[in-house]
């Protein structure tokens, strides 16, 4: 990890895992579909928590989803849900580890129509990031419209936990769209 590289204040430089998200992870465009089902999943469990908190999760969510696969995590029955509720490394909220189910089911269903859950997802942007060119947190949106209609679309499938806010936290984790400051290092890099 490089001290000297300028980042998004975000990146807590006392946090290696943190910072290794940001440079490696945050905004790099994602097409692969288990990697598109973790973070809609992991996403959702952030919901009044922070990142930070699901980042030093996530290699137990993993373990507790079969690795993100979206077709076993739909055949998880109630019993599932009460074996989740039980363990510690992971957020321990009914409504969330039900959702994940859940969105499971309608991910599958639009990977069915589309061929994969990418198509679907890219096609939002013809298949190109949007590249934005903030230079201060103050001017990055907590939402805008496009994550308001993605949002608006997935609910009207049947998902939850995937609010305008929660969506547009997906659309930078997977490089939809491209918030990292100007000032960062991986601005460029990801342009």
């Amino acid at each position: 990890m490089n001290l000297n590289k300028k980042r998004c204040p975000w990146a807590i430089l006392s946090d290696e895992k943190y910072v290794e998200y940001h440079d490696k992870e945050w905004g790099v465009p994602l097409f692969d579909d288990n990697r598109l089902f973790e973070m809609l999943v992991l996403e959702g469990a952030q919901a009044g928590l922070s990142w930070r908190t699901i980042l030093h999760k996530r290699d137990e969510y993993r373990s507790c989803f079969f690795g993100f696969n979206p077709e076993k995590v739909a055949r998880m029955t109630n019993d599932d849900v009460e074996t989740l509720m039980l363990t510690g490394g992971i957020i321990r909220n009914r409504l969330k580890i039900s959702s994940a189910i859940k969105n499971a089911k309608v991910f599958i269903d639009i990977v069915e129509k589309y061929g994969s859950f990418s198509n679907y997802y890219w096609n939002w942007v013809d298949g190109k990031p949007i590249i934005n060119h903030f230079k201060t947190m103050d001017e990055v949106p907590a939402k805008t419209p496009l994550s308001e209609a993605i949002s608006k679309d997935l609910k009207g499938r049947g998902m939850s936990f995937i609010g305008a806010t929660i969506i547009y936290s997906f659309m930078q984790a997977t490089g939809m769209v491209n918030d990292h400051l100007t000032s960062c290092f991986r601005h460029k890099e990801l342009c």
